[in-house]
Parts: C-alpha cells; sequence; structure tokens
C-alpha cells in the first residue's frame, strides 16, 4: 500500500486516483470530485480533509488544490475558518421578500424550525413602538427576544415587539413556535401585510456569541412592522447570519422608463 493510501482523509471515503491532465484541468477535476464529496458524505459543517491529505491523494500540486477549493468557496460550497480549516457551508435560507414566518420559511426548505427564548415580558414600549401601535405613549405591550434555530443551527435572533390590544395575553401561547400562527389561530389577527428595511451591521460581543460568529461579523438587520388589514400588531427587528439567510426578490421595469 502507498503512503497516499495511507493518509487519514478525516473519516470520509475519499475516491483515490491520481488525476491526469485530459480535456479537464486538474483543478476542475479536483473541484468535481469534492463538490460529489460535499453532496454524498459530508454533511453542512464537517470539515474538508486537509491540503495535504487531496495533495497525496491525488498527485497534485498544492496551487491545484488551493484553487480547487478557492472554486467551492466563492460557490458558496465552502467555507474557510481561519487556523481550523475548510469545512461544508450551511445553504443559506433564502427569503423571497413575501408574508411568511419564520417557521413557514424554515419548513418550505425542509429545515427543522426551534426557537429559544432570551427574555419575554409586557411592559412600557419605547415610544417609536407606541406611535406606531397607536397607543399613548408608555403603554404596557408585550415584548418577546428569541433565538431562531434551523436543523438546532442558530440563524437568527428575533426582537419583537407585540401589541397588547390585539393579543393582551400571548405570552401564555407556545411561543417557542409561530407567533404568526398564534395571532392568527387564537386572536384572529393574522398579518396580512408588513413594511420591511434591511440593513448592514456588525455583530457586537452578545449576538456574535449568540449566533456563534465572530465579534464585528456581517449581520442582515431586518425591522419588519406588520398588519392585521389595517391593525398594527407587530413591530420586530431581527439579526440575520449573511451566511444563513439570504433575500431574493424579483425586479421588474416600470412601465414610465
Amino acid at each position: 500500500m502507498s503512503a497516499a493510501e495511507n493518509v487519514d482523509d478525516g473519516g470520509s471515503t475519499l475516491p483515490h486516483h491520481v488525476l491526469t491532465d485530459g480535456p479537464k484541468p486538474k483543478h476542475q477535476q479536483l473541484r468535481e470530485i469534492l463538490e460529489e464529496l460535499c453532496t454524498t458524505q459530508l454533511q453542512p459543517g464537517d470539515m474538508l480533509p486537509g491540503e495535504r491529505v487531496l495533495e497525496e491523494k491525488y498527485g497534485v500540486s498544492r496551487i491545484t488544490v488551493r484553487r480547487a477549493i478557492g472554486d467551492l468557496v466563492a460557490s458558496g460550497r465552502l467555507k474557510r475558518a481561519r487556523g481550523k480549516g475548510t469545512f461544508v457551508a450551511h445553504a443559506p435560507l433564502i427569503s423571497r421578500l413575501h408574508l411568511a414566518s419564520f417557521s413557514a420559511e424554515m419548513a418550505a426548505q425542509n429545515l427543522s424550525a426551534s426557537s429559544r427564548i432570551l427574555s419575554s415580558s409586557r411592559g412600557p414600549a419605547p415610544d417609536e413602538i407606541s406611535d406606531f401601535f397607536g397607543s399613548e405613549r408608555g403603554t404596557q405591550h408585550i415584548t418577546l427576544r428569541r433565538l431562531r434555530l434551523g436543523n438546532g443551527k442558530p440563524y437568527a435572533i428575533d426582537n419583537g415587539w407585540y401589541n397588547s390590544h390585539y393579543a393582551p395575553d400571548l405570552l401564555e401561547n407556545d411561543v417557542y413556535n409561530s407567533v404568526y400562527s398564534i395571532l392568527d389561530r387564537v386572536y384572529n389577527v393574522p398579518v396580512t401585510q408588513a413594511e420591511q428595511t434591511v440593513t448592514a451591521v456588525s455583530a457586537d460581543e452578545e449576538t456574535a456569541k449568540l449566533l456563534d460568529v465572530s465579534p464585528g461579523a456581517p449581520l442582515l438587520r431586518i425591522l419588519r412592522q406588520s398588519l392585521s388589514g389595517g391593525k398594527p400588531v407587530e413591530w420586530c427587528v431581527s439579526l440575520y447570519r449573511t451566511d444563513r439567510y439570504s433575500l431574493k426578490t424579483l425586479v421588474t421595469r416600470s412601465e414610465d422608463l
């Protein structure tokens, strides 16, 4: 058995053969092998075999290995973590800017949604939120802060305020799951429209720890102001990991262009 066959490949079963020049360049051949490995054997978050392992398995140079891996990092299939290695990337949750709860968006992409409640209370809402709810300033409303998970992995933090006039005992329900479903089923105030404002922010120390990212990592901040008919029911600020969430929208040409 050759030295190459004794190389530890990190628990995966790498096909073993030396790559040769042909119609496809070696880096493309290796990229396709690694992509197949990510699809058939490795799970999101699993580590890719090291560069030396790949060099010896396939008889290629370090430059070829790095180019193949670089292509997969650029396409979003792999993710590098400095000082740790290269890992299979999580497929991002794609929101198409339609009205759907986090739970519904996760289910649409065959991911299991769950939540961890970080805090919940009833108290005076900030003035801006009271104004949106159409209540006197200082009126007590319901606040709920949750860590949102997909297949057990952190995706987002939701910091929501809910109008106590329409959902006075919201926190007595199972708010680990979809609040939108509760608003519809229990209080008959389904969210029918919302205005969203998306900005980019950096993760502070607390947020970084909760979302399992580095401090200063880029996040998507989404402010959603939701109505049920003409009734203001929700004011929510969400912070999303950019590697696990993306926004997609259809843009069409205006008639007056």
